[in-house]
């Protein structure tokens, strides 16, 4: 029904920067929260960012300061500016998003595949 594509991941030297983008496609009748989660190895999935339906944005503690989300409803896309990046940082970032498509009556919380991330000190 849904899908969501990620893209924007890679490698970059602690202090640097990346973009992270994720794009809902199917038949899709509304979107409501949007973010980004990420799972280091040996740790739980954590929240990094959430962009709720009008926008206004959540961030962890850790992201605070250093990341910014926003949402293109035109594209039913969200992206996340990642700035000051640590090696902390370093894991699999995964989409999120609750969406109601056409033929189901209730919202369902959808899932990207992932992207890697990863800062060398």
């Amino acid at each position: 029904q849904v899908q969501l594509v990620e893209s924007g991941g890679g490698l970059v030297q602690s202090g640097g920067s990346l973009r992270l983008s994720c794009a809902a496609s199917g038949s899709i009748f509304r979107i409501g929260a949007m973010g980004w989660y990420r799972q280091a190895p040996g740790k739980q999935r954590e929240l990094v960012a959430l962009s709720l339906i009008d926008g206004s944005p959540v961030y962890s503690p850790s992201a605070k300061g250093r990341f910014t989300i926003t949402r293109d409803n035109a594209k039913n896309a969200v992206l996340l500016q990642m700035n000051s990046l640590e090696p902390e940082d370093t894991a699999v970032y995964y989409c999120n998003a609750v969406v109601q498509a056409f033929d189901q009556g209730t919202t369902d919380d959808y899932w990207g595949q992932g992207t890697q991330v990863t800062i060398s000190s």
